[in-house]
């Protein structure tokens, strides 16, 4: 973990020697002036000599001067360290995140990702540029002033050396308790965020359903894990800050007392006395830093373990070494004998399905809720791949394909649409970013909204608000299927892409559909007569199985499966 954070610093190391050689040369001007002190007091004012004495007090303005100008330049260009390595980061993680299956996201809560990607990486930042900082400087303040007060007098360097052990022991007892404390306030942030997230995102049915109270208990009940978690760590805090001004305050009694009795034993000069307790507190400036980045460093520790978390996962579906492409895409789809099951489920969704679609075929799947239609166009694309069996495009296994070229080739329109939070252009334009504005109202006529999107104020630049909450389900399925006409890919699939509309909305949409379909691949999935019935083909499922396979009348003269269904208003 230390040599994955260490390489960020790499692309900044000119900013991280600037930052580290600033922050040593202002400590080495900070020891020098208790030395001043001591020279000025034994030798410049006992025997009067004015210009030396001026000459001394200058030369501390200057050297409190050069500071001055060495901590702004550690202050500004230090954090800016720290910022472009946070910048890195985050950069790392989100394009890691994009190349992570669905699994990962089926079993992660999205409020989880994104306190790991915001709060997380602000801490790391902070760490990234203190702890070499503080460290460093720590070390080098106290080794320097020891230097000094062993050339004043060894028998007080030897007392003001002792107590450092214990403080040191003191931090590193706390340190490894803190940075559990923090690592459970993490998870416990992260858990906040989930449950704002999905009540913010639900709010429609949290108002409808009246069930406000009940989210605020939902909320109650983690937001009192999270108060627990940070009282217990305050705690501890509490305990390990105590202590450490307490061993501070000793210490500086401890040389005080060793002075005053060397002072009384002729052994020691008053000057040296106040030069050690000038170095007392230069080296406790140090040790509080220490303690302050053993605080803090714990906190980026467990936030870079929670970083390095998801960097560590690696996407359950990857091109093979070999992965190709080929050209051109016809559409030939062949499905041979396929087996799945979700890693978190014993149970075989899909068991021996085996079809084929022709170049430019319609095809629709149809079958009772769970019967694993969706399941199925979820495999064409690899969103999930299979456990058995093999699906291939124009003879070409997918396993074989890259999967950016497989999904370029496929244009998916889903039951449940979603909108990013931008204008009504911004969305249609994610089907092909690079299109002009002619391609793109061409996509909008196809697709049946183009005269809505006019009626509109800011017509193509209306916003849609988050997740397309301006717009009615309708609208917003056309505007997907826009998007769809815009990609122009050779497959298309449709998942359910009528259900829940109201008729106006489903015959515009079916339209459209029909635009879309013309001269390419499709498949169909859905529950309404009207999309199935003019298909080429219909495949049936039942409980995982193909279970029948036809044109809606042959099927029907059948009696069997297909038949039930439709009598039972199913379809």
């Amino acid at each position: 973990m230390i040599k994955r954070f260490i390489a960020y610093y790499k692309p900044h190391r000119l900013l991280f020697f600037i930052d580290m050689g600033v922050a040593l040369l202002a400590s080495v001007l900070a020891i020098l002036i208790p030395s001043m002190v001591r020279t000025l007091l034994n030798t410049h004012i006992p025997d009067k000599n004015i210009r030396a004495i001026v000459t001394s007090f200058l030369l501390m303005l200057l050297i409190y001067l050069v500071k001055m100008v060495f901590e702004f330049i550690r202050m500004k260009w230090g954090h800016i360290l720290g910022v472009r390595m946070e910048y890195d980061m985050r950069e790392d993680i989100f394009g890691h995140i994009q190349k992570l299956s669905f699994n990962y996201f089926d079993n992660t809560k999205t409020g989880h990702i994104m306190s790991r990607i915001s709060n997380d990486l602000n801490t790391i930042a902070e760490v990234a540029h203190h702890a070499p900082e503080d460290l460093i400087l720590s070390v080098f303040l106290v080794l320097g002033s020891f230097f000094f007060m062993f050339r004043f007098n060894a028998v007080l360097a030897f007392i003001a050396l002792a107590p450092l052990p214990f403080m040191l022991l003191w931090g590193i007892k706390y340190g490894g308790k803190m940075r559990q404390g923090f690592r459970r306030v993490r998870r416990k942030i992260a858990d906040i965020n989930s449950t704002v997230e999905n009540s913010v995102q639900g709010i429609r049915e949290v108002k409808s359903y009246a069930n406000e109270d009940l989210e605020i208990e939902k909320f109650e009940n983690v937001n009192i894990h999270f108060k627990m978690a940070k009282e217990k760590m305050y705690t501890i805090m509490g305990i390990f800050y105590s202590g450490f001004h307490f061993l501070s305050d000793m210490y500086y009694l401890l040389v005080i007392a060793g002075g005053a009795w060397l002072y009384l034993e002729g052994r020691i000069t008053p000057s040296d006395i106040v030069a050690f307790i000038l170095y007392v507190n230069i080296i406790l400036n140090p040790i509080q830093r220490l303690m302050n980045f053993t605080e803090q460093f714990n906190q980026g520790a467990a936030s870079f373990e929670r970083f390095t978390e998801i960097m560590d996962i690696e996407p359950d579906i990857e091109d093979r070494p070999h992965a190709r492409t080929f050209r051109p895409v016809k559409g030939k789809i062949q499905v041979d004998h396929v087996w799945f099951k979700y890693s978190s489920s014993p149970d075989w969704i899909l068991q021996d399905i085996h079809f084929s679609v022709a170049e430019g075929e319609s095809v629709a799947i149809v079958g009772e809720s769970g019967a694993g239609k969706s399941t199925i166009v979820s495999l064409i694309p690899r969103f999930y791949e299979p456990q058995r069996g093999a699906i291939s495009i124009d003879g070409h296994d997918i396993m074989d394909l890259k999967q950016r070229f497989l999904r370029e080739n496929i244009g998916l329109v889903q039951q449940n649409v979603f909108l990013f939070d931008g204008t009504i252009r911004e969305n249609i334009m994610y089907g092909r970013p690079l299109a002009d504005e002619e391609q793109m109202v061409e996509a909008a006529r196809y697709a049946n909204i183009y005269d809505f999107i006019l009626s509109l104020p800011d017509g193509f630049d209306t916003y849609v608000g988050e997740r397309g909450v301006k717009l009615s389900g309708g609208q917003k399925q056309r505007i997907s299927i826009a998007r769809v006409f815009l990609k122009n890919p050779p497959l298309l699939i449709f998942d359910e892409a009528t259900s829940s509309l109201d008729t106006e909305s489903e015959s515009l949409i079916q339209e459209a559909m029909f635009k879309l379909s013309r001269d390419r691949t499709t498949i169909i999935i859905a529950h309404r007569l009207s999309t199935v019935r003019h298909v080429d083909k219909i495949i049936v499922l039942n409980k995982g199985r193909l279970v029948e396979e036809g044109t809606h009348g042959s099927l029907l003269q059948k009696e069997g499966f297909y038949h039930k269904l439709y009598t039972k208003n199913l379809i």
